[in-house]
Parts: structure tokens; C-alpha cells; sequence
């Protein structure tokens, strides 16, 4: 089921091209949906995408391509601001609710942390991604990318986005965020060792490294993985 905001945008989006042969820029769909920003568009059109409704032309500006339409969808969809009267989705004679408008949240990519020996610590913000709520809970979220291949058997994979949530504890077995010394950044298995504390690679490679309680900081525990194919 799309939200109203999706099946707007999905019908502008099918009325243009249909009309032009090109699809509409994000500054006419923004406009035509009566959106503050351009982000919010991108959250649309990434759900959209998801869904199976449009797809990404490669190395083509402004190319969508819409594959699939709504079952009750109409041709008298808007062609802008003016005159703009989405339709409504119903099933089984009764209007259904619509799912929450902000299915997504976008979050920071703090750059690449090590999963193998320690990088240099995360410090600025490199990019931004929608991640979809379902995958995220409360607090404060950020993303990083994988360098190494220390945790190949744990599924983390070289070039892997991980989802991080923001916290200075954990619990012994939860894969962390581990500031080592106040100067390098790794992703590791946390043990707890009595007073120690060993960081686990999740390869037979390398080595589970032990370091005492005042020499790692954790920054933040995994809770989502999101991996991309080139």
C-alpha cells in the first residue's frame, strides 16, 4: 500500500512523462507536492523505488522510468500545483489508512571505520543516506562504511554500510564501535575479561587484541547492515 504522498508523486510522475517523454526535476516534483525540500522527495522516490512502482535509468539525467501503477489508479492525475486532486485508494469498499508519511529517516555517514587493524577515529559527517524506520528504534543513529575484512564471518562485508546507534555502554558479545587509546576507531565483538576487555575480530585471521577497562571507549553498537551491489 503507498502512502498519499507516494501515490501523488507516483501519478505526477506518470502524468509527465507521459506527456513530455521526460520525467519531471526534483524542483517540479517538490513544488507539484507542495514540499519544503528536495529530501523529502528523495525519501519518496527511494520508497517508490523499493516498492517496484518506478526504477532509475543508469547514466541518464532525470531518468525515471515508471514500471507499475496502483490498481485504481487514474489518468486524471496532476500535472502541478494547480487543479491538484490526487485520488484515493481504497479496497474493499471502505478508505484504507495510510501508512505513516515518514517512513524513513536520513542519517549521517561519519566516514570508514576498520574491521581489521584500527583506522583513524571517526570524526565529520561525509554524506547522508535515507535508512527506513523499521530498522532503527529509539536514540541517535549514524551510519559508517566498512574497511577490512575482520568480520566476514559475522556477515560484515568490505565496503558494507553499517547502521551504528549511538550509546557509550554494551553488554559482553554485542558487536561495538570501540575507540582504542582516544585515537583509532574499530568494529569489533566486545568480551568482557574480568577487568579487561578483548575486542574479537570475526576471522580466523586475525587476532582477539585485550586491552584494559581505561584504554576503549565505546562509541556505539551495531544494530543494522545495509550492503550495496555495484
Amino acid at each position: 500500500m503507498l502512502t498519499r504522498k507516494q501515490h501523488e508523486l507516483l501519478m505526477f510522475i506518470h502524468e509527465r512523462i507521459k506527456e513530455t517523454g521526460v520525467s519531471p526535476s526534483f524542483d517540479e516534483m517538490k513544488e507539484a507536492l507542495d514540499l519544503a525540500s528536495k529530501s523529502g522527495i528523495h525519501r519518496l522516490i527511494t520508497a517508490l523505488e523499493e516498492r517496484g512502482f518506478i526504477r532509475r535509468l543508469a547514466h541518464r539525467a532525470r531518468a525515471l522510468e515508471v514500471t507499475k501503477m496502483p490498481d485504481q489508479a487514474t489518468a486524471g492525475a496532476p500535472r502541478g500545483r494547480a487543479g491538484f486532486a490526487p485520488s484515493v485508494i481504497e479496497g474493499g469498499g471502505r478508505p484504507m489508512a495510510a501508512e505513516p508519511a515518514n517512513d524513513t529517516r536520513e542519517l549521517s555517514l561519519m566516514g570508514k571505520i576498520a574491521a581489521g587493524t584500527p583506522i583513524a577515529a571517526i570524526e565529520h559527517e561525509t554524506a547522508r543516506y535515507p535508512v527506513p524506520e523499521a530498522m532503527l528504534g529509539a536514540g541517535e543513529h549514524y551510519l559508517l562504511e566498512i574497511e577490512g575484512d575482520s568480520m566476514i564471518e559475522a556477515g560484515i562485508l568490505n565496503g558494507d554500510l553499517v547502521i551504528i546507534k549511538s550509546t557509550d555502554t554494551a553488554t559482553s558479545g554485542e558487536i561495538v564501535v570501540a575507540l582504542v587509546e582516544g585515537e583509532e576507531a574499530t568494529l569489533k565483538r566486545l568480551r568482557k575479561k574480568g577487568a579487561s576487555i578483548a575486542l574479537e575480530p570475526a576471522n580466523r585471521n586475525y587476532e582477539t587484541r585485550i586491552f584494559g577497562p581505561d584504554q576503549v571507549e565505546v562509541q556505539g553498537k551495531l544494530v543494522g547492515l545495509i550492503r550495496r551491489y555495484h
